[in-house]
Parts: C-alpha cells; structure tokens; sequence
C-alpha cells in the first residue's frame, strides 16, 4: 500500500544510467516526497553510490523481495531488466513507472504524456483500493514521441490531424553515455588527424548523421520509427491516424529535433496555431525568424534564444504553412531528450499519482 504522506520509499531502477541521473537531479528538484531512495543498477554498478538530496545511497542489485514496501518505482533499464522485474514491483504494491518499450502497446497499460492524457492517471487512481498487478503500471513513450504528441495535441483539438510525416534528428545522448563519449573520442581523433572505429553507432557519428536508430524491419523502417508511429496513434487515440517517420542519428550530445509536417482536416490560420501552442501546458514557442529565433538544443551564451538543453519544457517554431497540401503545417520541434523526453515525463507521471492519492 501507498505510504501516507509526507514521503513515500522511492526505487529507481538504472540509477547510474544516463536517465537514472536525470531523475534523481530531478526528483530533488522538483521536491518529489521521498522518504527513502532506494537505488538500483547493474552487477557492475553494484557498491557504487549516487548522491541524492546531499546524502550518499549505495546501489543495490534486483533480487527476490527487493520492491517490498516500495511506493514508487522507477524503471529506466533494459528492455530484459523491465520484462523480468517490472510485474514483480507492481505485484509488490508499487506504482510503477517504466520508461522500456516492453509495456507501451499494451492495451490494459497506459501509454503517458501527462500534458496529452493525464486523465488516464486519474482514472486508475480513483479505484486504487482495487489497482494491483499490471493496474499500478505506467508506461512512459520513446523519448522522441512524448515531444512531439505535446504539440500535435493542441492543433488536433482544434483542427483535427489527418496526417503526419516527421524526420527526427536525434542526439547521440539518446543511446546513452558510451554512446556520447563515442562521439567526443571520434571528434577529437579526427580533429587530431586520426580515426577511431565505431563501436556504439553502426557508422562514423562524428561529423556524420546516421538514418538507422533501432533494427530493420521487413518494411524498411526501423523499430525506433515504429515506435513512434504506433505509440502517437495510441497517445493521441488516434488508431487510424497516417503517420510516417524517419529517424536519424545526429552528432549532437543532447536534445533530440524533429521536422514535423501535418496536414489538417480543417483550415486554420496561422495566429491561431501558434496561439493554441502557447496555451498548451509543457510547449514553449520560439518563432520570430526575422530575429533568428527558433528552437535550438544548444546556444551560446550571448544567444538571445533559450536552448532547450538542461530545460523542461518542448520547444516549437518555424511554425508555417506547407503550401503544397490543403490544410498543410510545419513545425520544428526541439526538447532535452533525457529530460522531458524520459526523466521528466516519469516523474510527472508519479506526480500525478500522488496528486490523486492525497
């Protein structure tokens, strides 16, 4: 059961991964009511601690009973981490929120955005008495999802989406820490006139964009575009929706970008596009490009523009007509990818968990 308030025992489960690091900065930030942290991470990991509101935590390795009596647990692991462990945390009276894929298209499992459809959260929680097992499982979506249905919300409400085409470009932070230090090794051994072979990236990421994040499928595209064509259809309720992605990798260290083109059942006009984006909770716009100002994952420090990396928020500009469709719109789409796109958007989740509970 729920511990009463003020604090609740906290599991976060890969709290040395690169999101792991992001929710505990987190959850100090945002004054989530933790109790007690309880950190999880591999073999390797094991005996290696995490600062957490000033206070060393050792971690700790999954085994048998390890989520008794836990409130809230966190999952930012493996695929094959979640699959073994996250039914056992919620069997254990846990509210999980788990940010792997293995949960997000199941039917009875809330796929969550909580600025797109945190009604799904209140829902559940009014009959918490009865939640057990899979009832107390969140899911939360490929990091490059969550920004993007945060804008195509509001246009959908007021105009109805009939279709969508989007290009990701994709940080290596993405694909975790080995991943990002790829990247700076590769830069700096040519650079320095040499080479170094990849070994995270199927290619060179230095200086380079790579069109393959994920597997291959019969179809041509990936399992990273499958994603997020089937989890926005969900988060969206929308299953029929025309949707068609291509993600790349790009060598940047953080944030991820998406070119984002919509076609609308009803016209609009553009004041009132922009209008309804800013009304929309979590999307912040930026768009004034006879000054410049766009979204940006980085800026320098004399920009005028405030870059999206280190921030909350999912940031949109460029916002235009598309001239070759009726009802046509695009959109550039900027967001920390560690932050809203993972970290962020679980912790919101358990937020409105509690939000329901008290």
């Amino acid at each position: 059961m729920i511990a009463p308030s003020p604090g609740y025992r906290v599991a976060v489960v890969g709290a040395t991964g690169a999101v792991g690091t992001q929710l505990l900065s987190i959850l100090e930030q945002r004054k989530f009511p933790v109790s007690e942290l309880i950190p999880f991470a591999s073999k390797r990991s094991e005996g290696k601690s995490v600062v957490f509101c000033g206070k060393n935590y050792l971690c700790r390795t999954l085994a048998q009973g390890c989520f008794e009596e836990v409130d809230f647990a966190f999952f930012d692991a493996s695929d094959e981490i979640s699959k073994e462990w996250v039914l056992q945390a919620a069997g254990s009276g846990a509210w999980v929120i788990d940010n792997s894929a293995v949960f997000r298209m199941d039917s009875d499992i809330p796929l969550v955005v909580p600025e797109v459809n945190g009604y799904l959260i209140d829902s559940r929680c009014r009959h918490e008495a009865q939640a057990t097992g899979r009832s107390r499982i969140f899911s939360g979506p490929n990091c490059s999802t969550v920004q993007m249905v945060a804008v195509l919300k509001p246009i959908h409400d007021q105009w109805n989406i009939r279709r969508v085409v989007v290009s990701t470009y994709q940080s290596t932070s993405g694909a975790g820490t080995e991943a990002v230090r790829e990247l700076s090794d590769q830069t700096r051994a040519l650079l320095n006139g040499s080479y170094m072979s990849p070994s995270i990236f199927q290619h060179q990421i230095a200086f380079n964009c790579i069109p393959h994040i994920g597997g291959f499928r019969d179809d041509g595209y990936t399992s990273e575009e499958h994603k997020l064509m089937a989890e926005t259809r969900k988060i969206l309720g929308l299953p029929e929706l025309k949707i068609s992605a291509t993600a790349i990798r790009v060598p940047t260290l953080s944030c991820h970008a998406e070119s984002v083109n919509v076609e609308c059942e009803s016209a609009f006009e553009l004041l009132d596009v922009t209008s309804a984006l800013r009304r929309q909770d979590g999307v912040l716009v930026q768009d004034d490009p006879a000054a410049n100002l766009y979204p940006m994952g980085m800026a320098g420090p004399e920009s005028p523009i405030e870059s999206a990396s280190g921030k909350d928020g999912v940031y949109v500009g460029r916002v235009r007509r598309d001239p070759s469709v009726e009802n046509g719109l695009n959109l550039w789409v900027v967001s920390d990818n560690l932050r809203k796109g993972a970290a962020l958007n679980a912790i919101q989740i358990g937020e409105r968990i509690i939000s329901n509970l008290q």
